[in-house]
């Protein structure tokens, strides 16, 4: 038997940490964090043990990197919806689309999330990988098509809003209505709520959503013209 090529040894690796990064999602938003180690995540993959270490220093950071290639994925899933945006609103409906995708995994992924953030605040930090970079290239895609003047500026302000709302939807004790800051961000941007997918039954938009989340009558907010 002749060895494997390169490529083919590429493909697999790959294709060990997309397990790997996927089993990590499923346990961590079924048992949390400290319920889920790394053994756990190698059989759920069904991976050899030492694969795991072999891949990432260490569980915060294979969570991070898991957590980050979801958003990415999801991301990229709700902006190339068919139909795909077109005409003058297009940079507007992708800009909504990639708002009420973050927030989505907030109310549909409660504890994977907040997990998630409470992470990025600890002493560990924010940490570079290549799904995060692949995540903020998307959000940086987003601002161009927006017509953003600066979309490496605007799309780090981006980020730390899209943060600080899915903390504000997960906090424990006093949670914010995901509706109420779709609401704010979609204003902040100039954004019309029936825009992306607007709560609600079959993404119509339900009443809390449409009538007051409160969805203003006038979504525009100061400066927004100069975004559009």
């Amino acid at each position: 038997m002749s060895p494997r090529s390169a490529s083919v040894n590429e493909e697999l690796r790959r294709r060990s940490q997309e397990r790997l990064l996927q089993a990590t999602v499923e346990l961590v938003g079924e048992r949390g964090y400290e319920a889920t180690t790394l053994a756990d995540i190698a059989d759920r993959a069904g991976a050899a043990r030492g694969l795991v270490s072999y891949y990432f220093p260490g569980k915060r950071q294979l969570l991070q990197t898991a957590v980050h290639r979801l958003m990415h994925l999801e991301l990229a899933k709700g902006l190339e919806r068919e139909p795909l945006p077109d005409g003058e609103d297009a940079g507007r409906e992708w800009l909504a689309r990639a708002i009420d995708a973050i927030l989505g995994l907030a109310v549909e992924r409660p504890r994977l999330m907040r997990t998630h953030m409470a992470g990025i605040l600890t002493a560990e930090g924010f940490i570079q990988c290549p799904e995060q970079q692949r995540l903020a290239a998307l959000l940086r895609e987003t601002m161009v098509r927006y017509g953003s003047p600066d979309p490496d500026a605007d799309y780090r302000l981006l980020r730390a809003q899209l943060m600080g709302a899915v903390v504000a939807i997960l906090l424990p004790g006093a949670p914010m209505p995901a509706e109420r800051l779709r609401a704010e961000l979609f204003n902040r941007y100039g954004l019309d709520w029936e825009l992306g997918v607007p709560p609600g039954p079959e993404g119509a938009g339900g009443t809390e959503g449409a009538g007051g989340a409160e969805a203003p009558d006038d979504r525009r907010s100061p400066g927004a013209d100069g975004q559009r």
